[in-house]
């Protein structure tokens, strides 16, 4: 099957993109698919082997182009002039963060008629919006911290009768609608709220003020109707920062989670549940928060998952026997059993 990777493209997760896409790619060669990788910033095709070399170059930046095409930036170049994208089958999304997750690249790969991986655009915006996600989450009784959200233009900032209504320090401080704990904030007390605001706002106009829950770090991911086993999360910092996500050895992960058989079933329930109110496809993944007296907090889902070598679907689908490339080849499968194009 003809093949386009979609990646890199030009969030703060670029670089993981990268990573992301350059695994499925290999992987899905490896099943005899012809694979194109494509940078999502300006259309430019990645040759086998260079994809991840993209990462140090700026988002405003020529492509980085290994065919010697010619040089092209991303504010004059649509990814939907891509050769390799308008002739492919099917368009395997690997972006994580801004356009490539909240939505904008599905609308227009809708509009062109390709049939592509993941979520569709109402549900990848819906999730990348974590204050619209919430609300989904209380309407469908799934529990969520407590949480505000701050707009910059309505110029309200966070303050002491804020954080005393979702529950006191500490509290978490977070752009809205960015991935990987970009511009996130544990405060501990009112000193540090400032800054903390003001480092969120550097990644997005919305910020949310969330209650901290204490306790274990979960997820689990989703893949189609079927839901795997949990993942626990141990950062050995305390914290699942960029830095624990995406180097080896920063964190402990124990999949099965070590968890009582009737809170597993619970967990896994709610993560369904989760899914089909935002209504993802093919794969996701949801986060939460155990609480000590054992309530389990959603935090978010991510509708397009990151699939490095330390990331967590791939962790959890290892669990159950499926490899890294029946992984990919799986998802492949349930976008063209979805679009009817299988």
């Amino acid at each position: 099957m003809n093949i386009v990777v979609l990646m890199g493209g030009t969030s703060a997760e670029r670089e993981i993109s990268l990573r992301t896409g350059s695994g499925i790619a290999r992987a899905l060669r490896a099943r005899g698919h012809e694979v194109t990788a494509v940078d999502a910033a300006n259309g430019a095709v990645l040759l086998p082997g260079t994809e991840t070399q993209a990462a140090a170059l700026p988002p405003d930046a020529e492509a980085p182009d290994a065919g010697r095409l010619a040089p092209a930036r991303r504010k004059n170049t649509s990814i939907l002039g891509s050769a390799p994208l308008r002739d492919a089958e099917l368009v395997f999304i690997a972006l994580h963060g801004g356009a490539g997750e909240d939505g904008t690249i599905q609308a227009l790969l809708d509009l062109a008629g390709k049939t592509y991986t993941g979520s569709g655009m109402l549900a990848s915006a819906m999730a990348m919006d974590k204050a619209v996600s919430k609300r989904i989450f209380e309407h469908a009784g799934i529990p969520t911290p407590a949480w505000r959200l701050y707009r910059r233009r309505e110029g309200r900032v966070p303050d002491a009768e804020a954080v005393l209504a979702v529950g006191g320090y500490p509290v978490v401080v977070k752009p809205n609608d960015e991935g990987s704990t970009f511009g996130l904030t544990i405060v501990h007390g009112p000193e540090a709220l400032a800054p903390a605001y003001a480092e969120a706002l550097r990644f997005s106009d919305q910020v949310l003020l969330e209650a901290f829950i204490p306790g274990r770090e979960l997820t689990v991911a989703v893949l189609g109707e079927q839901v795997l086993p949990v993942v626990e999360i141990r950062p050995r910092s305390g914290l699942y920062d960029f830095e624990s996500k995406y180097t080896a050895g920063k964190s402990e992960y124990f999949c099965p989670a070590d968890l009582p058989e009737a809170k597993t079933y619970e967990v896994q329930e709610l993560s369904l549940r989760a899914c089909r109110a935002l209504d993802t496809q093919d794969v996701a993944r949801v986060d939460f928060r155990l609480a000590p007296d054992g309530t389990p907090y959603c935090l978010e889902v991510n509708t397009i998952p990151g699939m490095t070598p330390t990331s967590l679907v791939p962790m959890a689908a290892k669990a159950i026997g499926m490899s890294f490339e029946d992984l990919c080849e799986r998802i492949a499968a349930l976008a063209l059993d979805r679009s009817g194009a299988a």
